[in-house]
C-alpha cells in the first residue's frame, strides 16, 4: 500500500505489485518496498511536477497581457497628471514647494505603476495565478501554463475519449467465436501471435486472455499496424488481418456468419475484433470488454452543471460507444473515427460551439490535445499527451475535469476583482491627490494598503477545494 497524496491528491492508499511502476515521492505504508530507480533527479516525475507549476506561476495569461498593454498608456497619463497638477497649482499662485507636493502626491498614488514598481494593478493577477495554481496541484491537477488556466474557465464543450479516459483502459478477454465452430485456443492463439508485437489496450487484452488459458503464442513476421483499424501480420504459412469491422470490409471479407454474435456483444457493450485471412475468409471474433471509470458519471453531471456540453469521440464502433455514453450520461457520441481524423472533429465542434476542451491519454489523442482551447491529459496516459496538453490530470479521474474548470473559474474571479480594486484605488486616488487632498505620506499608506488588500484577496483562493462526491 502506497500513499500517493502528495503526487495526485488522492487522499486513499494504491496498491503496486511485484513488477508495477511506483512515483518517487510516494510513502510506503506497510511491508518491504525494493525498487529499482529508473529516473532520478530532473527526470523524476516530483522534478518534472516542480518545474511545470513553476514556469505556470511566471507566465502571463492573455488577461495580463492586456493589463500591460493598459498600463502602457496609464504610466504616460500619471505622468502628465502629476506635470499638470504641478503647473495647475503654479499657476494658481502656489509656491514651489506646494505644488511639487501635490505633484509628488499624484506620482506617489499609483507612482509604482509610473515607476515599474509594485502595484495593485501589477500584482493583481500574478498573485492571483501563483495561488490558483498551487491550488489545482494540491487537489491532483498540474497547470502547465497560465493561458490554459484561464481558457479552461469559458469552455462550453467537453470531448472526451473514451478508452482509457472515460473507461479503465484495462480491457479483459470474455469471448472468443469460431466462424466454423472450430477450436477456440487454436483461434486464440492465432490472435494473441498476431497481436504480441501491439501495445494497444485491446491487443494486450488477447495476449492477456491467451496467458490466463496457458496458450502459448507463435512466432509471428510482417507486422504492420493500421492506425484506427487493426493488424495485419504472418504466422507460419498464414497472412492474417485482425481488427475492427471497417477493416474486414476493406479486406471483403464476408461477415455473415459471425455478424449476429457480434451484434448482441456489442449491445453488451464490448468492443469485437474480427480476424480473418488476408484476402480470404473470416476465421473467428473476439468480444473485449472495459468497464467505465466509477467517477465517470459524476464528472459528466457536474460537468452539465456548470452548463457544458458533453461529447465522447471514440475509434470504437458507434454501438458499443453508445453503450458506454448512455451508462455515463454524455449528450453525443462520434464513434469510428481514425485518429488523424479527432483532430478534424474538434476543430469542426470548435467552429460551431465555442470554446472546446479535449480530454485524453494515449498517443493518438495527442492532435485533438493539441486542436482544442485546452487540453485535458491523464497522468496515467502517454507524455506525448501530457506534454500536448495545458493541462495533466495527476490521477485517471474524470472528476477532475470539472474540478480544473472550477479552479479556473475561481482564480479569473480573484483576478477580475483584483483589477477592479485596483483601478478603482487608481482612478479616486489621483483626482483626490491632484486636488491636494492627499499628502505624500497618506498617499503611500493608501498606495501600501490597496497592494496589501489585493495579495490578501488573493489567498482567499487557499480556501478552494475540490468539491465533495458522493460516496
Amino acid at each position: 500500500q502506497l500513499d500517493e497524496s502528495l503526487l495526485t491528491g488522492e487522499s486513499l492508499p494504491v496498491s503496486r505489485a511485484a513488477g508495477e511502476e511506483v512515483t518517487g515521492g510516494s510513502i510506503n505504508g506497510s511491508g518491504l518496498l525494493r525498487i529499482e530507480a529508473t529516473r532520478v533527479g530532473e527526470e523524476s516525475l516530483l522534478s518534472q511536477i516542480v518545474s511545470l507549476v513553476e514556469e505556470a506561476q511566471s507566465s502571463k495569461p492573455p488577461i495580463q497581457k492586456t493589463v500591460d498593454r493598459v498600463s502602457a498608456v496609464f504610466v504616460p497619463v500619471v505622468l502628465c497628471a502629476s506635470l499638470l497638477t504641478l503647473g495647475v497649482w503654479l499657476f494658481l499662485g502656489a509656491g514651489w514647494e506646494e505644488a511639487l507636493i501635490h505633484a509628488v502626491s499624484v506620482l506617489v498614488i499609483a507612482c509604482p505603476c509610473a515607476l515599474v514598481i509594485s502595484t495593485p494593478v501589477t500584482v493583481a493577477t500574478p498573485t492571483a495565478l501563483v495561488v490558483g495554481t498551487g491550488a489545482a496541484a494540491r487537489a491532483g491537477i498540474l497547470i502547465q501554463d497560465a493561458q490554459a488556466l484561464e481558457q479552461a474557465r469559458g469552455v462550453s464543450v467537453v470531448i472526451f475519449d473514451k478508452t482509457g479516459t472515460l473507461t479503465e483502459g484495462r480491457p479483459l478477454l470474455r469471448q472468443i467465436k469460431s466462424a466454423d465452430g472450430g477450436s477456440e485456443d487454436e483461434q486464440l492463439a492465432l490472435m494473441a501471435s498476431v497481436q504480441k508485437g501491439s501495445e494497444h489496450p485491446l491487443a494486450q487484452a488477447i495476449v492477456r486472455g491467451a496467458e490466463d488459458r496457458s496458450i502459448a503464442a507463435k512466432e509471428m513476421e510482417d507486422f504492420e499496424a493500421l492506425p484506427g483499424r487493426g493488424i495485419k501480420a504472418r504466422v507460419g504459412e498464414r497472412s492474417l488481418v485482425l481488427g475492427s469491422r471497417r477493416l474486414m470490409e476493406e479486406e471483403g471479407v464476408d461477415m455473415s456468419g459471425l455478424a449476429a454474435d457480434a451484434e448482441g456483444l456489442e449491445q453488451q457493450g464490448m468492443t469485437v475484433m474480427w480476424m480473418a485471412e488476408e484476402g480470404g475468409s473470416l476465421l473467428s471474433i473476439a468480444a473485449v470488454g472495459d468497464r467505465v471509470r466509477g467517477s465517470a458519471k459524476s464528472a459528466v453531471e457536474e460537468l452539465h452543471r456548470m452548463g457544458a456540453r458533453v461529447i465522447m469521440l471514440t475509434g470504437d464502433n458507434a454501438q458499443t460507444a453508445r453503450v458506454v455514453a448512455d451508462e455515463v450520461g454524455v449528450d453525443d457520441v462520434v464513434a469510428e473515427v481514425l485518429p488523424d481524423e479527432k483532430a478534424q472533429q474538434v476543430v469542426s465542434i470548435r467552429q460551431s460551439a465555442g470554446h472546446v476542451a479535449m480530454v485524453g491519454d494515449g498517443v493518438n489523442d495527442a492532435p485533438a490535445l493539441a486542436a482544442s482551447d485546452v487540453g485535458f491529459a491523464m497522468a496515467t496516459g502517454s507524455d506525448v499527451a501530457m506534454h500536448t496538453a495545458g493541462i495533466t490530470l495527476m490521477r485517471a479521474d474524470p472528476d477532475l475535469v470539472p474540478e480544473a474548470i472550477s479552479v479556473s473559474r475561481a482564480t479569473t474571479r480573484k483576478i477580475h476583482q483584483n483589477l477592479f480594486w485596483a483601478f478603482l484605488y487608481n482612478t479616486a486616488g489621483i483626482p483626490l491627490a491632484a486636488a491636494g487632498l492627499l499628502s505624500p505620506m497618506f498617499a503611500g499608506a493608501a498606495m501600501a494598503f490597496s497592494s496589501v488588500s489585493v495579495v490578501s484577496n488573493s489567498l482567499l483562493l487557499r480556501r478552494w477545494k475540490p468539491r465533495k462526491r458522493p460516496e
